[in-house]
């Protein structure tokens, strides 16, 4: 039976716009770099597309690695102060910024070429978001609080995501991508701004509330030293798992959505609206799934959002051409459930962390790790799925029958299969971690 906690305290609109603004912008650079990269590359750059999927799984999986390294950095500088930190997220948000404008301008020529820009743009353009992403997670992780304060925190953070995304899928299509870069510039500078709000107000920064919710949990175990590896921590490693399963299987349909709704569907000019109503759907679901925390807890609500998800897309590999308006029905019901794999992850991974003792002082060596998985799970994506649809036969703008049967499955088949993997192994994770299924 989940364990009762007294009701947990609203997170103040105020601080939670500050804290989550900057995930806004931070959108503007996942989207466009899982969803429009791969297509524009091999579309407008003329890239070879096996080559072109080996690049992003040479290029996220040495960005991934970093990511510890990033964490242990991180909690230095929260170590020694908010400040330190928020200069360097400006940092990085000003390197960002640069990269992500000339990654969309690769040089004429060979496609060796071609490549070598892409890896180092991309590089560069990963890494400083990897840093400033790290510290923004890790900013609002080090409130801890109990699961329902917790999951308000991240559904601030992730709403701004959801924010983010829906206004990447439509600025390409209207500004152009010399147009989102400048946004993006933008964007990031008022995200710092926010983050500048709370460094000004400590008290604010420590959120008194927070700690009172979080004293109706079960008592933390005695701190560890920073110096613990997160690897040693069984339930970490155990939601870690969950966590890449459940990632692989919703990276797959990212990177592969341009081809699919172009070549399977035969629907390039829905694409705009497909997404817009997948990510749409999503905002207007994750207040719905916040909520649904305080009556099932965090874990059981998750596992709720992975069975909706399968639900929602069970159907996606029969598909066909002409079949844009109901795929844009799977997008709703999908997106609906999108909120839930958006807010509770983090949550859990907040629990977790204060619950091993490693709160206000080791949050960024298991967010670096988190983050690491995450890069992994879209490099898996893209150096394994392009490479063998082009090896079954797939090739972008052709219509051999063959080949748009093996992208319809490996679409919408195969991210079930993984998606089901993931909900099962949350459910054996709750039975060791009960404090998982805790509600508010």
């Amino acid at each position: 039976m989940p364990t009762p906690h007294a009701p947990a305290a609203a997170l103040p609109w105020r601080t939670g716009l500050a804290y989550g603004a900057l995930a806004l912008p931070l959108a503007f650079v996942s989207l466009p770099l899982y969803v429009t990269l791969p297509h524009h590359y091999a579309t407008e750059a003329g890239a070879p597309l096996a080559a072109l999927g080996m690049v992003l799984l040479a290029t996220r999986g040495l960005d991934a690695v970093v990511d510890p390294a990033l964490g242990r950095w991180a909690d230095h500088l929260f170590r020694r102060g908010l400040r330190p930190a928020w200069q360097a997220a400006a940092g990085g948000a000003l390197a960002l910024a640069l990269a992500f404008a000339a990654l969309w301008h690769p040089p004429r020529g060979p496609a060796a070429a071609t490549l070598a820009w892409l890896g180092l743009t991309l590089l560069a353009c990963t890494l400083a978001y990897s840093g400033v992403a790290i510290l923004h997670q890790a900013w609002g992780t080090r409130w801890g609080g109990a699961p329902a304060w917790r999951a308000q925190v991240s559904a601030w953070r992730e709403g701004a995501t959801l924010l983010g995304v829906v206004l990447a899928s439509a600025l390409p299509a209207w500004l152009g991508l010399d147009g989102t870069s400048a946004v993006l510039a933008v964007a990031l500078g008022a995200g710092l701004l926010g983050l500048g709000w709370l460094l000004r107000r400590p008290g604010v920064a420590t959120l008194p509330t927070a700690a009172a919710d979080a004293s109706a949990e079960t008592p933390s175990p005695p701190a560890r030293t920073t110096a613990t590896s997160p690897w040693r921590d069984a339930a970490f490693r155990r939601l870690l798992a969950v966590f890449m399963l459940n990632g692989v299987a919703s990276a797959i349909p990212a990177t592969l959505l341009p081809f699919f709704v172009a070549d399977r569907l035969q629907a390039a000019g829905l694409q705009p609206l497909l997404l817009l109503t997948y990510f749409g759907a999503a905002a207007l679901g994750l207040p719905l799934w916040v909520r649904a925390v305080r009556r099932w807890g965090l874990s059981p609500t998750w596992r709720a959002g992975m069975a909706a998800s399968v639900a929602a897309f069970a159907c996606t590999p029969a598909l066909g051409a002409g079949d844009g308006p109901a795929f844009a029905a799977i997008c709703l019901a999908s997106g609906l459930a999108l909120g839930a794999d958006l807010a509770l992850p983090g949550a859990l991974l907040t629990g977790v962390i204060h619950q091993a003792g490693a709160g206000q002082q080791g949050e960024g060596r298991y967010l670096g790790w988190w983050a690491c998985a995450t890069k992994l799970n879209l490099a898996l994506a893209a150096g394994l799925a392009l490479p063998l649809l082009a090896a079954a036969g797939y090739q972008p703008g052709q219509a051999a029958p063959a080949g748009l049967q093996a992208l319809a499955w490996a679409y919408g088949g195969l991210p079930l299969l993984l998606k089901l993997a993931a909900l099962a192994a949350l459910w054996r994770a709750e039975q060791r971690h009960p404090t998982w299924r805790d509600t508010a």
